[in-house]
This record gives structure tokens, C-alpha cells and sequence, in this order.
């Protein structure tokens, strides 16, 4: 991707674009950004290959039905004349904001309006992948924050920790298995924005550390289904060890990194009464660890010797150096829990 000027060109017109939408003063300036954001990532996701352009094709025909949506109820907005950005739309359940708000979620790609994530995300490449679980929400979020109603957070988070949850059970795949684990983070960082945009920050940085962790030991061996995972495990002990970790972390298991947001987050929600919003997301993350314990516990029964007929991976050393500096910092959770505290 990176040897290719076109493909450059576009990364910095995605980029672009985001900002474009995170600092405009309107409404129709927000729609406008995500268009080119749109239109600059379409051309990221084509291989040359039958199963991208078939996410290329579906991911165009969700997304331009998303801003279609937008911008009727920006207009109906326009006639109530609510066309600055920062006049915040009421908390009444009123369709103007239903339109609003449920556009925003197909956009991300959030429960009930997930069914195309996963499927888009199966034909893609382990970095337009990371690129679609990341970066492709920020403005959508941002927008979000805008448009606070209480009730609609309340229902997407649940649905969406439900569906992401119970969706990746059955994955055998690690691409729809990343994906239901993207839609049951995403609960987490909508029941985020409903108490402080700040926590939603520092939880979705978080995640794009953790995700780009597993993504780049993926990628590098292209590594798409967990048998082939399972072959890595017999390289080295050590990977073997990092890579469960990082999956454990990435579940959100204490100690480890991943804990330290939804730690936070449910701390906030039982201060604000929110017991059982609290109680469902505790609910369904162990239902994610279950399915990431069930990896782990198949990689350690495995023996080595079991493995020998297994072509060996060849990983560059500068690889793996990297990959375990960077999966060092998602096992400091303790520590981190205990400075955030004393902190606080």
C-alpha cells in the first residue's frame, strides 16, 4: 500500500477528510467531509481481487445510503432552523434526531445497524481492516457527540455489546472474529459518550493500540484463520506467550491494558446509577473472553512436537523485536491502574 503514490494520495485525502468533519461549523460541511472520506477509502479497499471488490461494492452501497440519511434530516433540520452544528438537538425522542442518530450508527457500523461490518470486513486486507475499525470512526463519534439522547445511547450500546458478543462465538475466522470484537467495543465507547467524551477518548485510543497489536503479528504472516494461528504458536515460546496476552488484553481481562478503560467507564456508570447497562456490558465482555480463553486454551494444550508437520513461519527478527515492545505496554495494567488511582 505504502509503495504506491496513488494509494498515498488517497491515505492523505482520508485523513483529510476527517479533520474536514471533526472541525466543521455546520452541518452540511460534516456531510460533505464524510463524502470524500468515503470517497478517498473506496479506492484503499481495491486488490485487484474478486472478494475486495465485493467489499469495495458493499461497503459503497451501505455508506452512500448512511449520508443520504444524514443529510434529509440535516435539511429537516435546516427548516426547524437548527443548522449550526453546535446548537445541540433536544433530548426528546423526536424523528429529526432518530434519523440523525441511527445514520451516525450505520455509518460505524453499530448494532442494530451492524450487518454489513462483518462481511466487508472478510474481504479486506488485515490493514484496511484496521483502518475501517479505527480511523473510520472518528468522525461518525465526533457527530455523535453532538447529538446526545439518552434513550438511543442506551439501546445501541446494549445491542451493539449483545450482538458483538453473541456474533463471534461461532468465528473460526480472525477477520469476523476482530470485527464482532470491533461491534462489542463499539457498546463500550457509545455507553462511553453518554458520560464524558474524555473517557471515550482515552477508550478508543486504547482499542486502536490493542487492535494494532494483534493486527500487526496478522498481517505480517498473513495469518487469516486460527488454525494457521495455532501453527505460529509453535515458532516460539515467547511469541506464543505475547500473542495470548495481547488477545486476553484485547478482551479486556484484568490486569492487562485493556482493562484500565472499561475499568474507568464502570466506575462512571455505577456512580451515575446505571446498574444495568453496567450489568449487561460486564455480562457480554465475558462472553468475548470466553471465545479469546478458548483460542489460549487450545494453544497451550497443543504441544510443540505436535506441530512438526507445519511448515515453520519465517519471521524477521526487526518483527518480532517490534511487535514485543509493543505488547509489553498492553501488559502494564496493573501499574497503570495504580497510577490512574492514586491520580485520582
Amino acid at each position: 500500500m505504502f509503495n504506491n503514490s496513488n494509494k498515498i494520495l488517497f491515505i492523505f485525502m482520508l485523513m483529510m477528510s476527517t479533520i474536514i468533519t471533526v472541525s466543521a461549523n455546520s452541518w452540511l460541511s460534516a456531510w460533505m467531509g464524510l463524502e470524500i472520506n468515503l470517497l478517498s477509502f473506496i479506492p484503499l479497499m481495491s486488490d485487484n481481487t474478486l472478494m475486495s471488490t465485493e467489499a469495495s461494492l458493499k461497503y459503497f452501497l451501505t455508506q452512500a445510503l448512511a449520508p443520504m440519511i444524514l443529510l434529509f434530516s440535516f435539511i429537516l433540520m435546516m427548516i426547524n432552523q437548527n443548522y449550526y452544528l453546535f446548537q445541540i438537538l433536544s433530548n426528546n425522542m423526536n424523528y429529526t434526531n432518530f434519523m440523525l442518530f441511527s445514520s451516525l450508527l450505520l455509518k460505524i457500523g453499530g448494532a442494530p445497524f451492524h450487518f454489513w461490518f462483518p462481511n466487508i470486513i472478510e474481504g479486506m486486507s488485515w490493514i484496511n481492516g484496521f483502518i475501517l475499525m479505527t480511523w473510520q470512526k472518528i468522525a461518525p463519534f465526533m457527530l455523535m457527540s453532538y447529538t446526545i439522547n439518552n434513550f438511543l445511547i442506551i439501546i445501541s450500546a446494549i445491542l451493539s455489546v449483545l450482538f458483538g458478543s453473541l456474533g463471534g462465538l461461532n468465528q473460526t475466522f480472525l477477520r469476523k472474529l476482530m470485527a464482532f470484537s470491533s461491534i462489542n467495543h463499539l457498546g463500550w465507547m457509545i455507553s462511553s459518550l453518554f458520560l464524558n467524551q474524555n473517557i471515550w477518548m482515552m477508550y478508543f485510543l486504547m482499542y486502536s493500540f490493542l487492535s494494532f497489536n494483534m493486527i500487526f503479528m496478522f498481517n505480517s504472516q498473513k495469518i487469516f484463520h486460527i488454525n494457521k494461528m495455532f501453527s505460529m504458536f509453535s515458532y516460539s515460546k515467547s511469541l506464543k506467550f505475547m500473542l495470548m496476552m495481547n488477545l486476553l488484553s484485547f478482551g479486556g481481562l484484568p490486569p492487562f491494558m485493556g482493562f484500565i478503560p472499561k475499568w474507568i467507564l464502570i466506575n462512571l456508570l455505577s456512580f451515575n446509577n446505571q446498574l444495568l447497562l453496567m450489568f449487561i456490558l460486564i455480562m457480554t465482555t465475558l462472553i468475548t473472553l470466553y471465545f479469546y480463553l478458548r483460542i489460549c486454551y487450545s494453544g497451550i494444550l497443543m504441544n510443540h512436537y505436535e506441530l512438526l508437520w507445519i511448515n515453520k513461519l519465517h519471521i524477521n527478527k526487526w518483527i518480532l523485536l517490534m511487535y514485543m515492545i509493543s505488547s509489553s505496554f498492553s501488559l502494564m495494567g496493573l501499574p497503570m491502574i495504580s497510577l490512574i488511582y492514586m491520580m485520582m
